[in-house]
């Protein structure tokens, strides 16, 4: 009897391995869960087990490929590699812990995390074929695909964080993955240092002016569109259209649609602006268009431009009177021929106010400027400065022009409670 059959137990005929010696070695570590992991592979019905069942087969392979390695340190790995094949291996650890926000996974033995705001380094033992393996677990069920003919993949986690891997060629040291995750709890108004114009712009919002939240990635846009968004009437029917699914309302009538890439036949997608026009169909009291980035910026337009009052979007830029620009040249880009100054009379009639935040140094983020949208006498767009900062501290600065969207209300009473 060799010494593989009576690790494998009486009668079995299998392959005579070296035993794997106990030892605190990473590189050993790591080479024997691969070797477990490619004798599972062979198995398909149990890698699709439950957990108990996984364990328990986990459990015998390595007492055939290590009989030597017990203990504290078996458990460990066995622990280890069932994140792994049914899991999302050291990721999961990441994901649950409440202060780690945004992923960031730059090829093999390359990783950062940003905590309470700042990076730092960490050691993840992901070789590139696990990390394209993890990718592609999280995918599979959403119809997506990621391999080097489409080596670019946005996707959805079922906790809502956001997943976006690059792979080589693309990314010749390697797959790039980033998480972005998303606070579970709700953040208020106060803690973007809104201050006084915090009633201000809950105001605005439940009258009905139309707001647009501008920043650079990773200012937090989404997270104070969720903010502003908890001042919409609850009996108010919401429908929110987003390239993927982010924002958390908190209201009990809401409608969430994402747009979806090609599959891969190249067909089935549905783009964000394909959202706009179908909204427009299912009666909504409020529309919130989670972030404009394309041609779909003149089919919002157009659409508050029809009754759709108190709507809410983000959209990338350095400050109110630059994000009044991109919107210009994103209206451009719906290729229907309008003219720039028919755009212009559209952005000034359908968008109030801009909201602007960035993130500071240490993390934080802070809404530094909320401006007025108004038309120039030479029909240009401006952003008057309702809301500034005066030695770091969000002030008033000049009071609104533009009317309430509701007769029941008055803006410059909004403006005189601040």
């Amino acid at each position: 009897m060799t010494a593989g059959s009576s690790a494998a137990g009486v009668g079995a005929q299998t392959t005579w391995r070296a035993p794997i010696l106990p030892s605190e070695s990473g590189a050993t570590d790591s080479a024997l869960k691969s070797a477990l992991h490619r004798r599972l592979l062979a198995d398909p019905a149990a890698a699709a087990a439950g957990r108990g069942v996984l364990r328990d087969r986990l459990s015998s392979l390595m007492s055939e490929e290590a009989p030597l390695v017990g203990g504290a340190r078996a458990a460990r790995l066995l622990d280890e590699l069932i994140v792994e094949v049914d899991g999302l291996g050291p990721l999961e650890a990441l994901l649950a812990d409440p202060d780690v926000s945004e992923i960031m996974v730059n090829g093999p033995g390359r990783s950062y995390v940003e905590r309470c705001g700042r990076l730092e380094l960490i050691a993840l033992d992901l070789d590139a074929a696990t990390i394209t393996r993890l990718v592609e677990r999280i995918v599979a069920p959403l119809g997506l695909r990621l391999d080097r003919m489409a080596p670019i993949l946005d996707a959805r986690l079922p906790d809502g964080s956001r997943l976006h891997a690059v792979l080589p060629p693309l990314a010749p040291d390697g797959p790039v993955v980033t998480i972005r995750r998303f606070l579970s709890r709700a953040v208020s108004l106060g803690e973007f240092g809104a201050g006084r114009s915090a009633p201000f712009l809950e105001e605005a919002v439940a009258t009905g002016w139309n707001i647009l939240v501008a920043g650079a990635t990773n200012a937090g846009k989404t997270t104070l569109l969720n903010a502003l968004s908890a001042a919409i009437d609850p009996d108010l029917r919401i429908v929110t259209i987003e390239e993927t699914a982010e924002l958390r309302l908190a209201q009990p009538h809401v409608v969430r649609l994402e747009a979806r890439p090609p599959n891969a036949e190249g067909v089935g997608a549905a783009s964000v602006r394909d959202l706009v026009r179908a909204a427009l169909r299912m009666r909504p009291d409020r529309i919130v268009v989670g972030e404009v980035r394309g041609g779909e910026a003149l089919d919002m337009l157009l659409a508050l431009n029809t009754g759709h009052d108190g709507s809410l979007s983000t959209v990338h830029a350095n400050g109110p009177a630059d994000a009044l620009s991109r919107i210009e040249t994103l209206a451009l880009l719906a290729g229907v021929g309008l003219p720039l100054p028919a755009i212009r009379a559209q952005v000034a009639a359908a968008i109030d106010a801009v909201v602007f935040l960035a993130r500071r140094e240490g993390g934080e983020r802070r809404v530094e400027s909320i401006a007025e949208v108004e038309r120039t006498r030479r029909g240009e767009l401006a952003a008057r400065t309702l809301f500034g900062l005066v030695d770091g501290v969000l002030q008033p600065i000049e009071s609104p022009l533009r009317p309430s969207r509701s007769p029941a209300h008055s803006m410059a009473d909004a403006w005189a409670s601040c």
